[in-house]
């Protein structure tokens, strides 16, 4: 099948926009860890204010990792250690962020003896 003079105009025209647009949608793990760790910082400094008691308690990402789903056709995580610190207390917390965005869950990354009753 031959092409003509004018359809071969527009496959040259369209062929590098689609290929633009597709990698337009791409990011890298990285990029989307980046642009996903407010929930993750917000998770970890909602529970390190209220563990503190430090109400002007500030986070950091310290680390972050894609993690794969558990299940074949599973959701990813992503997970990122927090550092959190505030009214001379610094505490770690790993925080999973479904990507979904069903919201994030910061756990703490210590044993924390239970209170005496």
């Amino acid at each position: 099948m031959f092409m003509t003079k004018k359809a071969s105009r527009w496959a040259a025209w369209l062929s590098p926009l689609v290929a633009l647009i597709a990698l337009a949608g791409c990011q890298t793990t990285q990029q989307m860890l980046a642009a996903d760790d407010e929930p993750a910082i917000h998770a970890a400094v909602v529970r390190g204010r209220f563990e503190m008691n430090c109400p002007g308690a500030t986070g950091t990402v310290l680390s972050s990792t894609m993690l794969q789903p558990v299940l074949w056709g599973g959701i990813e995580r992503a997970e990122y250690q927090i550092g959190i610190e505030g009214c001379g207390k610094r505490a770690t917390y790993i925080v999973i962020c479904p990507q979904d965005s069903s919201g994030c869950l910061a756990t703490s990354n210590r044993d924390v003896p239970a209170a005496e009753s």
